[in-house]
């Protein structure tokens, strides 16, 4: 319940805040690229800090803080009217978000036997998206370039979810650590750098973030500006890429149980790439309605291969790491994410503002490019994790027979 108002709070921020510092506040595309690579900047910085704490204090106690944080640096960037203060709630909701992320998914996967992991984490995708679409919509009806003060709006209504989200986590248990040893702090993360299907495994997640989410992004920009693409429309967009992950993300996890994970994360890539190579199309030949539609299929593509990575990447992590350095292995992959959202928006911002056309072919050459070496890791494995779980029944109890000497002497006592 919290992560859907949490997911509903950022979907009606995060498609607008490109559109917002740049056509609100007058920010070059460039300069609201690297507004929200601080937020990763400063995410990535403080991950490994945030690892620690887990595993040390529990995933539950580093999260509360963290949404504090975040629901400060949201609703703070009403106040913003310089580029140093966007600079600035982009570090305060950056410092959250080292915070959040691997603290989630730590809680998540303490809670979760192993062989559920993928279907939790898949449910997780699924609120998280929907709360994302249903708050990117709900923003498309409410903010207008014209009128500033609906940004503001977003901006608190976002903050107060993250602290409804603090409130409800109260009530959720939080989960038993193991024992810590001696030498822990000082050799944590080199053990799990040590890892290296581990770390094979973030340099994939690095670029499916920069080409992948990262884009997704600054899509609502490139459709504004590029193809003449409404508030409303881009509402839509991110709709759309909603639906289809909440009708499709439980059916493809449960088609993948029992399947290699690798192929699911290279099919993920190839889908990411058609949805590119649509938008450009949409961009170069259509405008307004026209281009709405198109995107929107583009959306609904990408949100297909989203379902794909739900059931596999997360769940994948959780089993290769050993549960006393869990955080740490989570924050790693938090910061992987967050190394993308560095490069991706910086990157993709240049690009809209200098080459934007250029900007779809190139994210779709890297997804694809990712796609194989994920093919390439797949034998670097361990056998274990090679394959999504399959969720087996419990064995049935057979009933004795009454002619079974056993049965025969229990029937007796029952009815002495």
């Amino acid at each position: 319940m919290g992560g859907f108002f949490n997911a509903f709070g950022n979907g009606v921020v995060y498609p607008f805040l490109f559109i917002y510092l740049h056509n609100v506040r007058g920010f070059p595309l460039s300069t609201a690229g690297l507004v929200l690579a601080t937020n990763a900047v400063v995410a990535l910085a403080f991950g490994p800090f945030a690892g620690t704490l887990i595993d040390r204090f529990g995933a539950r106690a580093t999260l509360a803080p963290s949404l504090v944080l975040l629901a400060t640096g949201f609703g703070c960037l009403s106040l913003v009217r310089a580029p140093w203060h966007a600079y600035a709630c982009a570090a305060v909701f950056g410092l959250g978000n080292a915070g959040f992320w691997p603290s989630q998914s730590a809680l998540l996967a303490g809670l979760t036997p192993e062989t559920r992991r993928h279907a939790t984490y898949g449910l997780q995708r699924v609120t998280m998206n929907l709360g994302f679409g249903l708050g990117g919509a709900a923003a498309g009806l409410i903010a207008s370039t014209s009128h500033p003060t609906t940004f503001t709006v977003l901006f608190l209504l976002d903050a107060a979810t993250y602290l409804f989200f603090a409130v409800l986590l109260m009530g959720v248990p939080e989960v038993k650590l193991p024992a810590a040893r001696d030498d822990e702090a000082r050799v944590g993360y080199r053990e799990a750098l040590r890892d290296r299907v581990l770390v094979s495994l973030l340099v994939l997640n690095v670029v499916f973030t920069t080409a992948g989410y990262a884009q997704l992004e600054t899509l609502p920009a490139f459709a504004k500006n590029h193809a003449g693409v409404s508030e409303r429309g881009i509402g839509l967009i991110f709709l759309v890429n909603t639906i289809v992950i909440v009708l499709a993300q439980l059916p493809v996890g449960k088609a993948l149980e029992g399947r290699r994970r690798m192929p699911a994360l290279a099919l993920m890539t190839v889908l990411w790439a058609s949805s590119w190579f649509l938008v450009l199309l949409g961009g170069v030949w259509l405008k307004a309605a026209a281009a709405t539609a198109v995107l929107a299929v583009a959306a609904g593509i990408f949100g297909i291969g989203e379902c794909f990575q739900g059931s596999t990447q997360q769940a994948l992590v959780a089993d290769l790491a050993p549960p006393r350095l869990r955080g740490r292995y989570m924050a790693l992959a938090s910061n992987s994410w967050s190394l993308g959202w560095i490069i991706g928006p910086a990157l993709g911002g240049y690009l809209l503002q200098h080459a934007p056309l250029s900007l779809w072919p190139a994210a779709a050459g890297a997804c694809l490019v990712a796609g194989l070496g994920a093919l390439a890791l797949e034998r670097r494995i361990p056998e274990y994790a090679r394959r999504t779980p399959l969720d087996l029944p419990a064995p049935a109890v057979p009933t004795p027979l009454l002619e079974d000497p056993l049965a025969e002497g229990l029937t007796a006592r029952l009815s002495g």
